[in-house]
């Protein structure tokens, strides 16, 4: 969803790995990422059709195990970032809008017909030959306007000196500025909300967000905001009072969207981590509250709720070879590019997720509408269960871990779960020899429908259950083959690193 990668109807589909292609080449379960298949920043994985997607890393070609088959989706975010400016977003049609103006008449003209100014007209009098009756029904309405002025004169005459307008009596106590109000949130957690600038070895980039994760300077952002900086270019942070500080890459999960940074000589620097919540506790209805700084408008805070759970989305920034998934929060608070990294937070100021992709108009359909892009109220972020799994790994290893079952499975077809391949990519095995899924029994051609109680309905939203457990978990596959449905116990192995 470029959160900000900031976010699309149904997502543009990334560019499959170099080189000819099958139609439905398959990819890892796992998400992991074919090495060396640059993809073309227009073209991002293909996300489930509902998917949304987000100016994140761009989708590749699969090639370890546990990838998808075929390209990932490209999702809300869901779109490529410019070459030096905000986070693009990915498009979807437009919602179609009112025009100006009524039926029965354009500009000026009332509703259903009638008198332009709401009043009837006046009743035509009677025709005369003569022009006495005209010369009094002048007379009559100088008369009345002199009498109307006349007291129009006087009332002002009584009331000179007197004021219309009310003050309001200043009394901050009566604004809900409490702590845990909106206004006392922002307030506590504006001073750990920084601007990030990233900036390519060859002068691209653009502008992001992250929020301070630790006492010792690590900052939590999204990979799709500072991978242009990643190989050798320049990142800077910059808090809300002003100061600005250089960063480095600590490490970065192309696979999850996240990376962390953290601050160079920055003794100095106001370094108050945020709180972090629970994901898993979050329900539908619950407010949120986001910050960041959309088209570089830096310290932007917007309200909302969340707005649905567990929604699978696929994104690509397309500037590198792989693809992101996320099983996101939804979220109606507005987020658009420049917001992706920032902190999605409860009301009581826990973050609960990184607003990492939007959905947004702007690709045509219902209305007709083009060229226009940011909120329209879909946004998505990664659960913080999730993400600081993903930053304490980044910050002991510098490498992500990612929980897979060794399978590739097919990324095209969607709705009636995901199926793993016949054959993998290159000649591969589609299923691992001794892997998770081989030791539970599945093989080539099984679709499996249900992770856990979690429906499963295409090749991504397969990988982003996935990715919400760790190396070492027990699921539950539920699978059909040959018409008959059957369960299987599997317990993850783990591929480390993006390559």
């Amino acid at each position: 969803m470029s959160t900000e990668n900031e976010g699309a109807a149904v997502p543009p589909e990334a560019t499959p790995p170099a080189g000819p292609q099958p139609d439905r080449a398959p990819a890892s379960a796992s998400g992991a990422q074919a090495p060396h298949a640059p993809t073309a920043p227009a073209a991002a994985p293909p996300p489930p059709a509902f998917a949304p997607t987000v100016a994140g890393p761009a989708g590749g070609g699969p090639g370890d195990q546990d990838r998808a088959q075929g390209s990932p989706g490209h999702a809300p975010h869901p779109g490529g970032e410019p070459a030096a400016g905000p986070e693009q977003t990915a498009q979807i049609p437009a919602y179609p809008t009112a025009g100006h103006g009524s039926s029965g008449g354009g500009w000026g003209q009332p509703p259903y017909g009638g008198h332009p100014w709401g009043a009837p007209p006046d009743s035509p009098a009677p025709k005369r030959r003569n022009g006495g009756l005209i010369a009094a029904v002048l007379a009559a309405a100088l008369v009345a306007g002199g009498i109307g002025g006349g007291i129009g004169f006087w009332a002002a005459g009584q009331n000179d000196g007197a004021s219309t307008t009310v003050s309001a009596t200043g009394d901050a106590g009566a604004l809900n500025r409490k702590p845990t109000s909106v206004a006392g949130i922002a307030q506590k957690a504006l001073p750990s909300v920084v601007t990030i600038e990233a900036q390519g070895a060859t002068g691209e980039g653009g502008t992001g967000t992250g929020f301070i994760y630790d006492k010792q300077g690590h900052i939590l952002t999204n990979n799709h905001v500072v991978a242009s900086a990643a190989g050798g270019g320049k990142l800077t942070a910059t808090f809300s009072n002003g100061k600005k500080y250089d960063a480095e890459v600590v490490g970065n999960a192309q696979g999850y969207d996240v990376a962390v940074l953290k601050l160079k000589n920055a003794s100095d620097a106001p370094l108050n981590p945020l709180p972090l919540g629970k994901s898993s506790h979050v329900q539908v209805g619950d407010a949120t509250i986001a910050i960041g700084a959309p088209f570089g408008l830096s310290g932007t805070v917007t309200t909302g709720i969340i707005s649905a759970k567990d929604r699978p989305v696929a994104s690509s920034d397309g500037g590198g070879s792989s693809a992101s998934y996320m099983s996101a929060l939804q979220t109606d608070a507005s987020i658009n590019p420049g917001n992706s990294g920032g902190p999605l937070m409860d009301a009581a100021g826990n973050v609960i997720g990184i607003n990492s992709a939007i959905q947004s108009a702007g690709n045509g359909g219902l209305g007709g509408e083009s060229g226009q892009s940011g909120s329209i109220g879909l946004g998505f972020a990664i659960p913080i269960d999730q993400a600081k799994r993903v930053a304490q790994d980044l910050i002991k290893t510098g490498k992500p871990v990612y929980p897979q079952i060794g399978v590739q499975v097919g990324m095209r077809e969607t709705g009636d779960g995901a199926t793993i391949a016949q054959t993998g990519n290159n000649g591969s095995d589609a299923v691992t020899p001794n892997g998770p899924a081989d030791k539970a029994g599945l093989q080539p051609g099984d679709t499996i429908t249900k992770l856990d109680d979690t429906v499963i309905d295409s090749g991504p939203t397969l990988i982003s259950e996935i990715w919400q457990h760790k190396p070492g978990d027990t699921v539950t596959l539920t699978y059909k083959r040959a018409g008959k449905e059957h369960t299987a116990k599997v317990t993850l192995g783990q591929r480390t690193g993006d390559k």
